[in-house]
């Protein structure tokens, strides 16, 4: 029975869970004894929360206020989710991957975390992050290193390389992560599952000290595009914490997948017209999965939107939003520090008020370009990763296609410049190198574009169908040669 639990896609479990089928404290046994088997070969989940979770599946078992939300969009009715470790869940350790908050338990949830667990969703576990989600690699001084489910050997990537793992192994139906540069997409690539980067102020970042920027966001993953959407739906509505958010959308997400309509123009692009460095392989295999729009009745047209110098604008401001998280932790715990973190924040303190000014006017002038992109194309396509999964022990990855990477960023840009857009996106799986390593695309949609973006991507989903493929039980093997 265990094994035919957590096999099941979340939107199944939960509509089971509806009629009773099946109970939340079920699923929650069917995780643990997952989890159990799993962790060992990949680390993704080091803080287990279980009593926690028993005791609120017995709360919403016996429903009342447990279930006030049962009539929501979004509603999950008792399913087992993870949190990243740089999202506070009351009284359960989080340690934002960083030795100085090794011990620490916060008293109060983030107000996604509410949101979430106020709609159903059963907090199981934290998924491992890099320290203070600074890494597209997923390790720290904490926990220690989460492992690539398809080869034990790779990363998983990051910095929800814990979330995406705990979904793609099935030890949790959804996870929720977090993005600045790539950190929903760049795993969901790398580990074969979806993972969506939302419009700033679809879902709540809560209380954060960079409060009117929009590079980080919280954000779905899951197995597949239906579960996303239901995830999304979960969290998905205004926040009076957090002003940049918005009321959730009249139309649910999940019921907009009821009738999906496919893109009419759809542009790709591999590198940005040559703008960035991309893994032979990686660019073959994306070239010819963006074509397969053409069997949905898109016309596909490799062309690129004018970046222009999005990828400087995007440091000096990443630079900046570091300066306002970690310059007071640099100056009391420098030593404590790892040294991207240093680098980072550093980097925004030697930068002019000049330097941020020319980067907030091509953030703007950038944002306009995108609009009137889209004001011809439907949905952007582009690679989700620049390069598969590397060595499990590398900060990054040495070089790709043939370049070495000037700084531990330097394999993100593909989905670092989509940040600075503020358009909604998100990984979608298209298919395997000859190693075996998956490679999936970034979806990119218009501004708050999400429902259409989500279409388009489970349509694509469908033709491929890889999604079947999960979830996956852990894979020894060997770090491929680099080529």
């Amino acid at each position: 029975m265990t094994n035919e639990l957590w096999r099941m896609s979340a939107v199944e479990a939960v509509a089971r869970l509806r009629k009773g089928e099946i109970s939340p404290l079920e699923l929650v046994e069917a995780s643990a004894q997952r989890i159990g088997e799993i962790e060992p070969a990949v680390n993704a989940l080091p803080t287990l929360c279980l009593d926690r979770a028993r005791e609120h599946a017995r709360h919403i078992m016996q429903g009342g206020a447990a279930c006030e939300a049962a009539g929501e969009a979004g509603w999950l009715a008792g399913l087992p989710v993870s949190i990243k470790d740089l999202t506070d869940v009351a009284g359960v350790r989080t340690t934002y991957g960083s030795p100085l908050f090794a011990d620490h338990v916060p008293a109060k949830s983030h107000p996604l975390v509410e949101r979430i667990e106020r709609k159903g969703g059963i907090v199981m576990a934290k998924s491992n992050t890099p320290e203070f989600g600074a890494g597209g690699s997923t390790f720290n001084e904490v926990f220690g290193r989460t492992r690539n489910p398809w080869n034990t050997s790779l990363t998983s990537g990051g910095s929800t390389g814990g979330g995406a793992v705990s979904v793609a192994t099935g030890e949790v139906w959804l996870a929720q992560g977090t993005d600045h540069g790539g950190s929903l997409r760049g795993p969901g690539s790398h580990c074969s599952v979806v993972g969506l980067r939302p419009s700033p102020g679809r879902v709540t970042r809560g209380t954060v000290p960079n409060l009117w920027s929009q590079l980080s966001v919280q954000g779905p993953m899951a197995r597949n595009v239906t579960d996303l959407a239901l995830f999304l739906d979960t969290m998905a509505g205004f926040c009076p914490l957090d002003p940049l958010t918005f009321d959730a959308p009249a139309i649910s997400f999940s019921d907009g997948l009821a009738r999906p309509l496919a893109p009419k123009r759809v542009p790709f692009t591999a590198d940005y017209n040559g703008r960035m460095p991309i893994d032979r392989e990686v660019r073959e295999i994306c070239t010819k999965a963006a074509r397969r729009f053409e069997e949905l009745g898109s016309i596909v047209e490799e062309i690129s939107p004018d970046i222009g110098a999005a990828d400087e604008a995007f440091h000096i401001l990443r630079g900046q939003h570091f300066v306002v998280d970690r310059e007071l932790q640099l100056r009391s715990h420098r030593d404590k520090l790892k040294p991207d973190i240093i680098w980072n924040t550093e980097r925004g303190l030697n930068q002019t008020p000049s330097d941020i000014a020319r980067a907030e006017r091509e953030r703007a002038a950038f944002y306009r370009r995108m609009v009137e992109f889209f004001s011809t194309y439907d949905l952007l396509v582009t690679p989700g990763a620049l390069t598969p999964a590397f060595d499990v022990n590398l900060r990054n990855a040495p070089t790709i296609g043939g370049q070495p990477l000037d700084n531990y960023m330097g394999g993100s840009t593909a989905t670092a410049v989509i940040t600075l857009s503020a358009c909604p996106a998100m990984a979608v799986p298209c298919g395997f190198d000859q190693f075996g390593r998956p490679v999936g695309l970034q979806l990119v949609g218009k501004p708050r574009g999400e429902a259409v973006l989500l279409q388009a991507a489970i349509l694509f989903e469908q033709l491929l169908g890889l999604d079947q493929l999960l979830p996956v039980d852990p894979k020894p093997g060997t770090v491929p040669p680099t080529i």
